[in-house]
């Protein structure tokens, strides 16, 4: 009983061990997602003003990378998203314009969805502050 019981416990660990090993191969396979920011902070900006940020997309992954969809949190935060795939080590940029025709304070979101093994679904934001009409032009 001993020797089945011990029998049994090495098989339990082989399993076990190679589905650990297993799980962390698919990890280190496929698309990963980096992106140079968080968020952007405009700071302080003039209404009506250039409200085009933008933020790098490095594909830190083995595969290419297919960003399917950027979509902001309301629809005066449009991004513009690369359409092609992300080569392994490469980067692109996505831009987000924000309507600065809108004053007062900016908390806005763009989330991000790909094929990324690491984070399949990843969320930006921009912040700042839009002046009145007419201050700070």
């Amino acid at each position: 009983m001993k020797k089945f019981i011990l029998s049994f416990g090495v098989v339990m660990m082989a399993v076990f061990t190679t589905s650990v090993f297993a799980q962390a191969e698919v990890k280190m396979n496929g698309p990963e997602i980096s992106i140079d920011k968080e968020v952007h902070d405009y700071g302080t900006i003039a209404n009506g003003a250039d409200g085009v940020c933008y933020f790098t997309i490095t594909n830190t992954g083995s595969e290419p990378l297919v960003i399917t969809k950027a979509k902001g949190s309301c629809g005066c935060t449009v991004p513009d998203w690369p359409k092609e795939a992300i080569a392994p080590g490469k980067s692109a940029k996505m831009s987000v314009k924000y309507d600065t025709k809108r004053e007062g304070k900016i908390n806005k979101s763009v989330t991000i969805t790909s094929n990324a093994t690491n984070a399949p679904t990843k969320v930006v934001r921009i912040k700042g502050e839009v002046l009145a009409p007419g201050v700070g032009n």
